[in-house]
């Protein structure tokens, strides 16, 4: 039996990453189109600390390991707002609200952040998590 040629190989390589790219913006949805106001008083310590701890951290946190991330990504960690701007594209395409989508993929189970949470959340993101 011959080996597959170089080209074979290639396009099996490049079948699967347009296959992965596909589920991974599948699975983190769409850009909320959300904007910051001028007048926008949301930053860490009067939103998203409690956003995070509230929805996020149980399974995105740097203490949380193993099973117990339900599939949480390693270095996708929400305990600080250093640590929640490395991810703010993910988090907007996966749990926040704007004019142009409502992300519902984050968290997968319960408590759920309310539409109006989700909205704040896309403001939040959009001011660049301050």
């Amino acid at each position: 039996m011959r080996a597959p040629s170089s080209s074979v190989w290639r396009l099996a390589l490049l079948a699967s990453v347009v296959i992965t790219a596909a589920c991974q913006e599948e699975e983190e949805g769409t850009p909320s189109g959300a904007m910051c106001p001028e007048d926008s008083t949301l930053t860490w310590d009067t939103f998203g600390k409690d956003f995070m701890a509230n929805y996020c951290t149980r399974c995105h946190a740097v203490a949380v390991k193993g099973s117990a991330r339900q599939g949480a990504p390693n270095d996708h960690n929400f305990e600080s707002g250093p640590l929640v701007r490395l991810e703010l594209d993910h988090i907007d395409k996966a749990a926040a609200a704007g004019p142009d989508a409502i992300n519902t993929s984050m968290p997968p189970s319960t408590p759920m952040p309310t539409e109006e949470e989700r909205r704040k959340l896309g403001e939040w993101v959009a001011c660049g998590a301050p």
